[in-house]
């Protein structure tokens, strides 16, 4: 079981950085310091180990959603640890968010991986859609008027952020691309007084 984490572990980072025609089985191979032919023994072909990346990857975002949401009451706070979530991806501009890096090459990944891509995809939205209406009733985030639509809009800009900085090597500019988005994330009012 270790060896297949950490052929995961591998392919991941390597994912996230060239995408999923940046590398090949020598490359794990080379990196894990094991044959190629035993890496066909876990993952039988490269499509087996994709679709494999995406779920663990999906679950693990799944699950940092939740602890988000558990961890902040406001939206605007929900939703400003969501952006810091794309934003940290980007390692300093080297990598992206793996399913960001999957999505972008499209025409090489066989059905089931775009259907998990897909399933990332549709549940992030609906994160995002619950997130919205909860911004509705406590204020905490401007101008919401369509919850579903804000969450697409969300996700998509998150993407395509990370696309723009990571091309360029540049984290300034997924900070530029999204500061609209975070100039909505209010703070609500408290009653506290300054000491």
């Amino acid at each position: 079981m270790e060896t297949r984490i950490a052929l995961l572990d591998s392919a991941e980072r390597v994912a996230r950085q060239r995408g999923y025609d940046g590398f090949s089985y020598a490359d794990l191979a080379r990196d894990v310091g094991i044959r190629k032919a035993s890496i066909h023994h876990h993952f039988p072909s490269k499509a087996d180990l994709a679709l494999s990346l995406v779920e663990r990857y999906a679950t693990r975002f799944q699950a940092e959603l939740i602890a988000l949401s558990r961890e902040h009451a406001s939206a605007a706070d929900q939703l400003s640890a969501y952006r810091d979530l794309y934003r940290d991806a980007l390692a300093e501009g080297t990598q992206l968010c793996l399913c960001v890096a999957m999505s972008a090459g499209p025409d090489s990944l066989a059905d089931p991986i775009l259907d998990a891509l897909n399933q990332f995809h549709t549940d992030s939205v609906a994160w995002l859609t619950d997130v919205f209406e909860t911004a509705r009733r406590d204020g905490s985030v401007l101008h919401v008027l369509d919850a579903e639509a804000d969450a697409r809009a969300t996700l998509a800009l998150m993407e395509g952020a990370q696309l723009v900085a990571r091309a360029a090597k540049n984290v300034a500019l997924f900070d530029r691309a999204t500061a609209a988005f975070s100039a909505r994330l209010t703070r609500p009012e408290t009653d506290e007084v300054p000491a």
